[in-house]
Protein backbone atom coordinates (compact mmCIF):
# COMPACT_ATOMS: atom_id res chain seq x y z
CA UNK A 1 0.00 0.00 0.00
CA UNK A 2 1.21 3.74 -0.84
CA UNK A 3 1.59 5.62 2.06
CA UNK A 4 1.82 9.66 2.51
CA UNK A 5 4.11 11.28 5.18
CA UNK A 6 2.33 14.24 6.00
CA UNK A 7 3.74 17.22 9.12
CA UNK A 8 1.54 19.11 10.61
CA UNK A 9 1.84 21.51 13.61
CA UNK A 10 -0.44 24.28 15.34
CA UNK A 11 -0.38 26.79 12.32
CA UNK A 12 -3.47 27.61 9.67
CA UNK A 13 -1.29 25.97 7.19
CA UNK A 14 -1.46 22.69 8.48
CA UNK A 15 -5.55 22.63 7.31
CA UNK A 16 -3.87 23.04 3.66
CA UNK A 17 -1.16 21.01 4.63
CA UNK A 18 -4.07 18.25 4.93
CA UNK A 19 -6.28 19.37 2.20
CA UNK A 20 -3.57 18.89 -0.19
CA UNK A 21 -2.49 15.37 1.28
CA UNK A 22 -6.11 14.23 1.14
CA UNK A 23 -6.11 15.20 -2.22
CA UNK A 24 -3.00 13.37 -3.77
CA UNK A 25 -4.30 10.59 -1.40
CA UNK A 26 -7.11 9.86 -3.38
CA UNK A 27 -5.56 9.79 -6.44
CA UNK A 28 -2.81 7.18 -5.34
CA UNK A 29 -5.30 5.38 -3.35
CA UNK A 30 -2.44 6.05 -0.29
CA UNK A 31 -2.94 6.02 3.33
CA UNK A 32 -2.04 9.08 5.29
CA UNK A 33 0.55 9.17 8.17
CA UNK A 34 0.42 12.29 9.42
CA UNK A 35 2.39 13.63 12.56
CA UNK A 36 3.23 16.12 15.09
CA UNK A 37 6.65 17.07 16.13
CA UNK A 38 6.38 18.09 19.46
CA UNK A 39 9.07 20.98 19.70
CA UNK A 40 9.28 22.60 22.98
CA UNK A 41 10.78 25.74 21.63
CA UNK A 42 7.96 26.38 19.47
CA UNK A 43 4.89 24.83 21.54
CA UNK A 44 1.95 26.65 22.29
CA UNK A 45 2.33 26.24 26.10
CA UNK A 46 3.24 28.56 29.13
CA UNK A 47 5.86 26.33 31.02
CA UNK A 48 5.94 28.45 33.91
CA UNK A 49 1.82 28.15 34.43
CA UNK A 50 0.77 25.97 36.53
CA UNK A 51 -1.00 23.85 34.28
CA UNK A 52 1.03 24.01 31.88
CA UNK A 53 0.57 20.13 31.19
CA UNK A 54 -2.97 20.75 30.61
CA UNK A 55 -2.52 23.35 28.22
CA UNK A 56 -0.06 20.97 26.42
CA UNK A 57 -2.95 18.03 26.54
CA UNK A 58 -5.65 20.90 25.01
CA UNK A 59 -3.03 22.26 22.30
CA UNK A 60 -3.01 18.41 21.05
CA UNK A 61 -6.59 18.07 21.61
CA UNK A 62 -7.20 20.56 19.13
CA UNK A 63 -4.85 19.60 16.58
CA UNK A 64 -6.10 16.00 16.79
CA UNK A 65 -9.16 17.61 16.09
CA UNK A 66 -8.16 19.77 13.20
CA UNK A 67 -7.16 16.61 11.54
CA UNK A 68 -9.73 14.42 12.46
CA UNK A 69 -12.25 17.15 10.92
CA UNK A 70 -10.07 18.10 7.87
CA UNK A 71 -9.73 14.14 6.98
CA UNK A 72 -13.53 13.36 8.12
CA UNK A 73 -14.32 12.56 4.50
CA UNK A 74 -11.09 10.65 3.57
CA UNK A 75 -11.65 7.61 1.98
CA UNK A 76 -8.46 5.93 2.87
CA UNK A 77 -7.22 4.71 6.44
CA UNK A 78 -5.07 7.23 8.21
CA UNK A 79 -3.28 7.94 11.43
CA UNK A 80 -2.48 10.51 13.83
CA UNK A 81 0.87 10.38 15.66
CA UNK A 82 2.79 13.20 18.57
CA UNK A 83 6.67 12.12 18.70
CA UNK A 84 8.71 14.76 20.81
CA UNK A 85 11.62 16.10 18.65
CA UNK A 86 12.87 17.74 15.84
CA UNK A 87 10.25 17.59 12.84
CA UNK A 88 12.28 17.44 10.25
CA UNK A 89 14.47 14.16 11.63
CA UNK A 90 11.20 12.38 12.93
CA UNK A 91 9.56 12.88 9.43
CA UNK A 92 12.24 11.54 7.64
CA UNK A 93 12.27 8.82 10.10
CA UNK A 94 8.60 8.59 9.82
CA UNK A 95 8.54 8.15 5.87
CA UNK A 96 11.71 5.98 6.23
CA UNK A 97 9.85 3.52 8.61
CA UNK A 98 6.76 3.38 6.13
CA UNK A 99 8.16 3.66 2.59
CA UNK A 100 6.50 6.74 2.04
CA UNK A 101 6.50 7.86 -1.30
CA UNK A 102 6.79 11.27 -0.72
CA UNK A 103 6.47 13.73 2.56
CA UNK A 104 4.18 16.63 2.36
CA UNK A 105 4.58 19.73 4.30
CA UNK A 106 4.07 23.41 4.97
CA UNK A 107 6.40 25.98 3.62
CA UNK A 108 6.24 29.53 5.11
CA UNK A 109 6.54 32.68 3.18
CA UNK A 110 7.18 34.56 5.89
CA UNK A 111 10.46 34.69 7.89
CA UNK A 112 10.50 34.92 11.89
CA UNK A 113 13.76 34.82 14.24
CA UNK A 114 12.83 31.08 15.47
CA UNK A 115 13.08 30.38 11.20
CA UNK A 116 16.32 32.18 10.92
CA UNK A 117 17.98 29.79 13.41
CA UNK A 118 16.56 26.74 12.90
CA UNK A 119 15.86 26.84 9.31
CA UNK A 120 12.66 25.44 7.47
CA UNK A 121 11.91 21.97 7.74
CA UNK A 122 11.20 21.64 4.28
CA UNK A 123 14.64 22.63 3.29
CA UNK A 124 15.85 20.17 6.17
CA UNK A 125 13.78 17.47 4.40
CA UNK A 126 14.91 18.54 0.67
CA UNK A 127 18.43 18.34 2.24
CA UNK A 128 18.63 14.75 4.17
CA UNK A 129 16.20 12.52 2.56
CA UNK A 130 16.29 10.62 -0.81
CA UNK A 131 12.31 11.16 -1.04
CA UNK A 132 10.30 13.75 -2.78
CA UNK A 133 9.32 16.51 -0.66
CA UNK A 134 5.77 18.24 -1.80
CA UNK A 135 5.90 21.69 -0.54
CA UNK A 136 2.85 23.20 0.00
CA UNK A 137 2.72 27.28 0.37
CA UNK A 138 1.18 29.59 2.11
CA UNK A 139 -2.18 31.64 0.18
CA UNK A 140 -1.04 34.85 -0.83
Amino acid sequence: MTTLTVGVDHRDLSVAVLTVAADLGRRLDADLHVLHAVDLRDYPIDPDADNWEEQAGSALAELRDTVSQTLADYPGRWAFDVKIGEPAPLLRTAADERDALMIIVGHHRHWNPSRITRGSVGTALTRTTPRPVLLVPETP
